[in-house]
Formats: C-alpha cells, structure tokens, sequence
C-alpha cells in the first residue's frame, strides 16, 4: 500500500472513485447535481488541488486526497474500502506530511462528519450554502491537536 499522486491518466479512476463514494453517502445530490459536479471536478477541482492516491496491494487506486494549502479540500474512497483505514491514512497522511488542518463537510452528510470528528476535527463554523451558492449546508471543521493521534 502506498500513497502517492496521480497522473492525469488516473483521471478517469479518480472520477469513478469520486462519483461511486458520492452514490454511497450523498443522498441529498439529485442526478443532475451529480453530473454537473463532476464536469467541474474533471475540469477544475482535480487542477485546483494538490492530489493523492492511496494504492493497494496491487497497485490500483482505492481513494483519494485532494488538498489546498493547510484545507483538505477532497477525500473519497471507493465505497468497497470504506472503513479499511484508507481515509485515515490519506488524512494522517495530509496532517503530518502538509499540515493540514481545515475541511468543509456537507452537514447532509452525518457519515462523513462523524468520521471527521473521530480522527481529530471540531465543528467551528456553518454556511447555509455550499461554495457554489446551492442550498446545501457546509460545516467548516478544524483540526484539535489535542485530540488528533498522530500515526504510528
């Protein structure tokens, strides 16, 4: 297992990746919000941010980080390694390799922030809409040292 970035090659796995974990936990996103979303993230986001992918075993990607600064600004794995430590070591590996310290999660999204909140992030704001002015509320969470582990 390892992580490491991506090439635009991995694009269309990334995407694929990103649409199957958004089936699985955002059942708030109509049909035609995801397609829109996903244009923006093929064309746009994937750009925007500083991507990683976790590889297992065999080499094929299972999830992925996308980060901006101290912010994750994306995390997603495929929904058959949901709760396999992939999304913990693709955070542990954004604290500890870039600082990261800051992510917005859909509040329509419990599973998400529960996660969030188990490795170590605090609510600490709220806005009624997403970064695009949909009416899907954001909550703005920040890392709490004092309760994050770091890796071992």
């Amino acid at each position: 297992m390892q992580i490491n970035r991506p090439t635009k090659d991995d694009y269309p796995r990334l995407i694929k990746i990103w649409e199957n974990a958004v089936r699985a936990t955002h059942d708030f996103l109509s049909q035609d919000d995801i397609t829109g979303l996903r244009a923006l993230i093929l064309d746009q986001y994937f750009e925007a941010v500083d991507l990683y992918v976790w590889r297992d075993e065999g080499l094929n990607i299972v999830g992925f980080i996308g980060l901006q600064g101290q912010k994750i600004e994306m995390l997603f794995v495929d929904p058959k390694a949901m709760k396999q430590g992939v999304g913990r070591a693709l955070i542990d590996f954004a604290i500890s390799n870039h600082g990261a310290k800051l992510v917005d999660v859909n509040a329509q999204n419990p599973g998400a922030l529960a996660f969030y909140q188990k490795v170590g992030f605090k609510v600490v704001g709220r806005s009624e809409t997403d970064g695009e002015g949909r009416p899907f509320p954001i909550l703005h969470l920040q890392l709490s040292a004092q309760n994050h582990a770091a890796p071992m």
